[in-house]
């Protein structure tokens, strides 16, 4: 995802002067983007983006002025405003967070967002910015999706972090369910199957 990709969706929005102007402002003036986050929703609507699935329009008119502001205000400003932010602010803040130029200065915001029990926000923190947790708090991410129900589909780079750890504490999780009478989500059976523990899951259920 880029800012000029956001910008391009973003051209049917109601009020599109109010977007260009909120974006010149916060270039020269970061603090007024305390005032501008959260009006985005009102002046330039909150359905889906059509052209970027899984965004809404306020998630991404709120990811842009995120990324207009100078560099050496973009990491304490995304923590102020997710802190302060409602559900739909949070989500904003940290979909926006690979746009910005802090490195791994952030990553407190998700570790909140997967402690939390809002699935939205769980999903929102696994995007590409999850590069930068380490490798056992990522793990407990994966598992708490499958536990929530939050779709494997939105944990940004899953093949490539999978490890045999995930696959061990997955396959657990699986023969706990299973000696329940309860059934494993299919994607996460799936990702069992690619890291190469999907006979062991077989062979459990065939116990």
């Amino acid at each position: 995802m880029t800012p000029d990709r956001l910008r391009a969706a973003l051209r049917g929005v109601p009020d599109p002067r109010w977007l260009d102007a909120a974006l010149r402002r916060v270039r020269t003036e970061p603090a007024a983007i305390t005032r501008l986050f959260p009006a985005a929703a009102r002046h330039c609507g909150r359905g889906p983006l059509p052209d970027l699935p899984g965004w809404t329009v306020d998630e991404a008119a709120r990811a842009l002025l995120l990324a207009a502001l100078p560099a050496d205000h973009a990491a304490t400003t995304a923590e102020a405003l997710y802190r302060y932010g409602d559900a739909a602010e949070k989500r904003a803040v940290l979909r926006a967070l690979p746009l910005l130029p802090i490195g791994a200065a952030c990553v407190p915001l998700l570790h909140d967002a997967i402690r939390t029990n809002d699935t939205r926000l769980v999903a929102a923190a696994l995007g590409p910015y999850a590069r930068h947790l380490e490798q056992a708090a990522w793990r407990q991410a994966v598992l708490k999706c499958v536990f929530t129900g939050v779709p494997l589909a939105v944990v940004d780079d899953l093949d490539g972090r999978a490890d045999a750890e995930l696959a061990a504490m997955l396959a657990a999780l699986a023969a706990e369910r299973h000696a329940a009478g309860r059934a494993m989500p299919a994607d996460a059976t799936d990702l069992l199957d690619r890291l190469g523990a999907g006979s062991d899951l077989t062979t459990a259920r065939e116990a």
